[in-house]
């Protein structure tokens, strides 16, 4: 099988090329612009695996016309950053380039080929408001769903599930992943080629981009481990709110069962992250790195940022049931290959251009 990744050389792009290549009878190809700092590191890894990597713009529709034909598209070349647009350095034009353009680009690909197109989405397809509004209790040091309070359709203690309210806003980001999320089903609808969307909680490993509004998993490793100045950013300025961490081989594993999927079409839209048990607060993952790295202040500040949510969890029970997928890999072990990674590279933050 010849499987076509965008994004090749990103840390979500570079992982699925890695992990699919063991499997038996499976060919990458990929295409990147490498405009994303530390994304010339991954080149040469990928290339002595027998990768092909093609420098080329998905949002040029001339650099996606001559690519070779492949069996499935994976779309993982993106902004993946929730402030993208309002952060000072991306303008809002250039998030729907990435993320939009670039993607309709690809499934003309796929319209002319016939590949299947598999998007790697987010979680932050969910509406902010809707977010904001879930009945939230403290226990320790750490935000939790209060179950005993009514719930609106769509989350429970297990995290969110695809019936949460998309109602915008959502972000500029999130918009844009939604956008693509339609024009890829009604691609598919209208020219017959398969498609599977993954709307993905906060992916994390060694290896990844980390900065403080995308990976921060990564980059508060990294940070502590650096002894760099960090900060509880609003919801009282102490570091409650919670994200689950997925690693990238638990979906590349779910993205490998759907391309090999040969049952009815059905669904065609999953909730996939880490869930409750790879769950953690900023706070708690401060405690952890202590543990590490010794202990560090971490500053303070009550006032919030644009599109900032208290609790994000996602339900992977669907892709439970359709693939009997669930994630493998424990949050203590992401977290463990984060800092092992955090020592081996000490500036890695620099190389990747979150300092």
């Amino acid at each position: 099988m010849k499987v076509l990744i965008t994004g090749v050389c990103g840390f979500l792009g570079s992982s699925l090329a890695v992990r699919l290549l063991r499997r038996p009878g499976f060919q990458v190809l990929g295409i990147d612009n490498f405009i994303r700092p530390g994304s010339e590191t991954n080149r040469a890894a990928l290339l002595s695996r027998g990768v092909i990597v093609r420098h080329g713009d998905v949002r040029l529709a001339s650099d996606t016309e001559g690519l070779p034909e492949a069996d499935w598209v994976i779309d993982a070349a993106a902004n993946p950053s929730v402030l993208a647009g309002r952060d000072g350095v991306t303008s809002s034009r250039q998030i729907f380039e990435h993320n939009l353009q670039g993607t309709i680009n690809i499934l003309e690909y796929c319209k002319k080929t016939g590949a299947g197109f598999i998007l790697p989405s987010t979680s932050r397809v969910y509406s902010i408001a809707s977010l904001a509004a879930l009945p939230l209790v403290l226990r320790g040091d750490a935000f939790e769903i209060d179950a005993a309070q009514g719930l609106p359709p769509g989350v429970s203690a297990q995290g969110l599930n695809c019936d949460f309210s998309t109602e915008p806003p959502l972000s500029l980001y999130g918009s844009s992943k939604r956008a693509a999320e339609i024009l890829a089903l009604e691609y598919a609808a209208a020219f017959a080629f398969p498609v599977w969307i993954d709307r993905c909680g906060v992916l994390a490993g060694a290896g990844q981009f980390g900065t403080a509004e995308q990976g921060i998993f990564s980059y508060w490793i990294h940070s502590y481990a650096r002894r760099r100045p960090l900060r509880y950013i609003g919801f009282g300025g102490r570091g409650h709110q919670v994200r689950d961490a997925l690693h990238p081989e638990d979906l590349a594993e779910l993205i490998y069962l759907q391309m090999t999927h040969r049952g009815r079409a059905g669904r065609r839209v999953y909730n996939v992250g880490g869930g409750p048990a790879n769950a953690m607060s900023l706070a708690q993952l401060s405690a952890w790195c202590a543990g590490q790295f010794g202990t560090q202040k971490v500053r303070s500040e009550k006032s919030q940022r644009p599109y900032d949510v208290a609790w994000l969890v996602m339900d992977n029970a669907q892709a439970a049931k359709d693939f009997r997928w669930k994630p493998r890999r424990s949050l203590k072990s992401i977290l463990q290959e984060i800092a092992a990674h955090a020592r081996r590279y000490p500036n890695w933050l620099k190389l990747t251009g979150a300092l």
